[in-house]
């Protein structure tokens, strides 16, 4: 078992949950980053894993943000430099590709991810939740944003491309462009996230919303995420055809064959399924 500074993991088998700490600021750092860059990289060959939940370690908290003061002294240290660090290996922040990286392992995670948004996150910690798959907020009085242009610079960590992604380019330009903090109430109203789960019992909730992913078909989980991420890029007729090939595979699985034979022979309702043992095949 990995000694983590930063993080703290409850495995389950099918479901793991990831708490994410750094007290007292509870800011995500270079240190933090490499973290979960090495924890995303042990799950590579995890074939048991169906869910992979992030979650602030912190009361109140999610990531607060990205760690400041590093950005800070970058930007002092490079003042002057800026057609010099136009350059791949003199990139000011090198940190932020990494941060790219990141996300894009959890991307191309099989297993679903979810950010479960437990307090305040803003700049580099909501950019963080925008790379996962899905978003689950408590109902707390907490806010999620991206307020980098307070501070003379833009989200850099994705927060342009993905939020524009989930919520259109015009809405998501106001909100950048104003360093808008938004409370949860309207972050679900704007699709920024897709549920709130109450405060009082956030991990409890937490835990079940992934449950509920985790009774699915393992090649059913991996390949409408796969359809939809990449799909996305595509023209239609192109994810057409890519949605179609990811079709047949789950139609070829012998977890569905079983499925809708079970379906057919019960009486029950469809929720028999979840109650399924999948072979993941």
């Amino acid at each position: 078992m990995v000694d983590y500074k930063h993080l703290e993991i409850e495995d389950q088998g099918k479901i793991i949950i990831c708490y994410l700490s750094n007290p007292p600021t509870h800011t995500l750092t270079a240190q933090g980053l490499m973290e979960i860059h090495g924890f995303l990289d042990s799950l590579s060959n995890n074939k048991k894993l169906r869910v992979l939940a992030f979650t602030g370690g912190g009361e109140d908290v999610f990531i607060r943000h990205y760690e400041v003061g590093e950005l800070a002294d970058t930007a002092e240290k490079n003042i002057g430099r800026q057609e010099e660090t136009k350059k791949p290996d003199n990139n000011p922040i090198k940190e932020l590709h990494g941060f790219h990286k990141m996300l894009l392992k959890i991307r191309d995670l099989d297993a679903i991810v979810v950010a479960g948004i437990n307090g305040n996150t803003a700049g580099g910690g909501c950019e963080f939740s925008l790379g996962c798959d899905l978003r689950v907020m408590s109902s707390g009085d907490y806010f999620i944003g991206l307020p980098e242009t307070s501070v003379g610079i833009l989200p850099g960590g994705g927060g342009t491309q993905r939020l524009a992604r989930l919520i259109g380019s015009s809405r998501a330009l106001d909100l950048i462009l104003h360093g808008q903090l938004i409370s949860n109430v309207k972050a679900l109203e704007f699709g920024i996230i897709n549920e709130i789960l109450p405060k009082e019992s956030f991990l409890k909730s937490l835990k079940e919303y992934c449950q509920i992913l985790a009774n699915r078909a393992p090649i059913a989980l991996r390949e409408v995420k796969r359809a939809i991420h990449r799909g996305m890029d595509l023209p239609l007729e192109e994810a057409l055809l890519l949605e179609q090939e990811a079709f047949n595979k789950t139609m070829n699985s012998k977890d569905a064959a079983k499925a809708m034979r079970t379906m057919l022979n019960s009486k029950e309702e469809i929720d028999v399924i979840s109650k399924l043992e999948w072979s993941g095949e």
